[in-house]
Formats: structure tokens, sequence, C-alpha cells
């Protein structure tokens, strides 16, 4: 029944609800005559919507899945795939707008342009939201639905740990290391023996120099070690994300140029179709002048016969 009355066209919709909600009543179902009664008269652009479902429904159908599609892409995609995924589903939303305005005007009610804009502005919604898609594929729209633009969201930036730059081990202080004592010019030191003493000392703490100097170097090799596992797990990580995502952008440009043939041919066959009832049309007028002129002609002859059959 709801079916029906969202079929007609919106001037025909009070007509026939009240001749339903009268049978309806005439059978002794008060309370389906009430929820007929009840019924909503769909505004003009919903009523195109409407007949675009009845007539394109596996396009719609197609359209509403692409949104699905486009949504769990939405977060993971870089912004430049992003834009020609939007100006692809743009393409889609006119030339289905296009195509409902055709469907009305074969129907001898076309839109106007503010209705059509209406009608863009509900695909799009039903292609942006499952509830308003799963409205539309039901073929009862009562009126338009808005979309006030694709929310993007922002997801949780990509936290990596920073490894500060090492800072090489401090040499001891002399208040951590008790400070050598000046060793004593032993009583009756040579000078040859003072020399060799004070090159010992001097090898003594190039050598500490250069353990302290391997014990840095060999924090900053584990430092950046770590940093380089890292790195390249999260290069791995996001290698393979992109490869997935290019995949999965591939199969949604497949479908977008898919749906988009298919609509260039439903175009088409509306066109020649359109063309073939206009002439079908004409004819069917030639034939009605025609059927009318045999009829007067023959009217004619009957009464001439009868006028001289009374002579």
């Amino acid at each position: 029944m709801a079916d029906e009355l969202y079929e007609v066209p919106p001037e025909e919709f009070v007509a026939l609800r009240t001749e339903r909600q009268d049978a309806a009543k005439a059978d002794g179902d008060k309370a389906l005559a009430k929820e007929i009664g009840a019924l909503p008269k769909p505004s003009a652009a919903a009523w195109a919507c409407n007949l675009l479902v009845r007539e394109q429904r596996a396009e719609l159908e197609d359209l509403v899945e692409l949104g699905d599609l486009l949504r769990e892409a939405q977060e993971n995609l870089a912004g430049d795939q992003l834009r020609a995924l939007d100006v692809q589903r743009r393409q889609l939303v006119t030339a289905l707008t296009r195509q409902a305005r055709t469907l009305a005007s074969d129907r001898g009610h076309p839109v106007s342009t503010a209705v059509a804009t209406q009608v863009e502005e509900t695909l799009r919604a039903a292609m942006s939201d499952p509830d308003a898609g799963r409205a539309l594929l039901t073929g009862r729209l009562t009126s338009p639905m808005n979309y006030s633009g694709l929310g993007t969201t922002v997801s949780k930036p990509d936290l990596r740990l920073v490894h500060p730059a090492p800072t090489a081990a401090r040499p001891a202080t002399t208040a951590a290391t008790p400070a050598k004592a000046t060793p004593r010019k032993p009583a009756g030191e040579s000078a040859a023996d003072r020399r060799a003493r004070e090159q010992e000392e001097r090898r003594q703490a190039a050598e500490e120099k250069r353990r302290r100097e391997l014990a840095a170097a060999r924090v900053v090799l584990e430092e950046a070690t770590a940093a380089a596992e890292e790195a390249a797990a999260t290069l791995d990580q996001h290698r393979e994300q992109t490869e997935e995502l290019a995949a999965r952008r591939t199969d949604l440009q497949a479908r977008v140029d898919e749906l988009a043939d298919r609509l260039a041919e439903a175009e088409r066959a509306a066109a020649d179709a359109a063309a073939a009832l206009k002439r079908e049309e004409r004819r069917r007028a030639a034939a009605q002048r025609e059927a009318d002129e045999a009829a007067d002609a023959r009217d004619r002859a009957a009464a001439h016969l009868a006028a001289l059959g009374e002579d």
C-alpha cells in the first residue's frame, strides 16, 4: 500500500491516499484506514528519489555500498587519495541526480534546479551515513535528507619514542674518586727516575680516558641500534599498510569506473527510450486523426444510406 502511494507523483498522492483510506473503511479495517491516513505526502525531491530507487535500484545499492567502503578507507588514505575519491564520489552523485531528473521528466513532472539540489544532497547523505542509505533504499522518503559534509575522523597521532642524544659518560669527579696523591719525590730520586715515573702516570691517565670513551661509545651504539631496529619495524609496518591501501584504492577506483559506465549506459538507454516514446506518440496522434476521420466518413456514409432508404 505504502509503496503504491509513494510511487505516484506528489500531486496525485492525496487523492490516492483518500481513495485507499475509504476502501479500508469500507472493508471495516479502521486500523488500516488510520495508518493510511497518517502517511505524509512526499516532497518533490523525495518523490524523485523514490522514483530513482524503483528504476535504478542496483545503481543506488552500489552507491550506498561504495559509501561504506569509502568510510572504512577514509581514516587511512593519504590526503591526495581522499581528494581523488571525493572527486569520483561527486561525479557519481551528479550522474545519479541527472538520472533522477530525466526519470521525473519522462513521467511528465520535470523537477526544478532547487529540487535537483535537494535530490543531490539526499544522495550525498545516503552515501555518507548508513542509516540514511537504508532510508533511501526503502523508496518511501517523504522529505529530502541533508548532508553537511563528510566528517573526517581525526585519528590519534602516531606516537614514536624519540631517543635523546646520548651523553658521554662523565669522568669521575674528585668528589667521587679520591684524588690521587701527588707522589712524593722519593728521597734521592734521580732525574731519570722522575721522568720515568711521570711518563708512567701520563700513560695510566691516557688509558683511563680511553676506557671512558669506549664505555660512552658502547652506550651510543646500543641506543643507535635500538633506534634503528624500531625505525625499521615502523617502516615495514607503514610499507605493508601502504600496499594494502593502494590495493583498496585500486578496487574502489574499479568500482567507481564500473558504476560510471553503468550509469552512462543507463542514460543512453533512457535517452533512446525517450526519443522512441516521442516518435511513438507522434505516430499515435497521426493514427488517432486517421481513425477519427475514418469514423466521421463512416458516420456520413451511414447517414447518407439511411436518407436514401427513407426516400
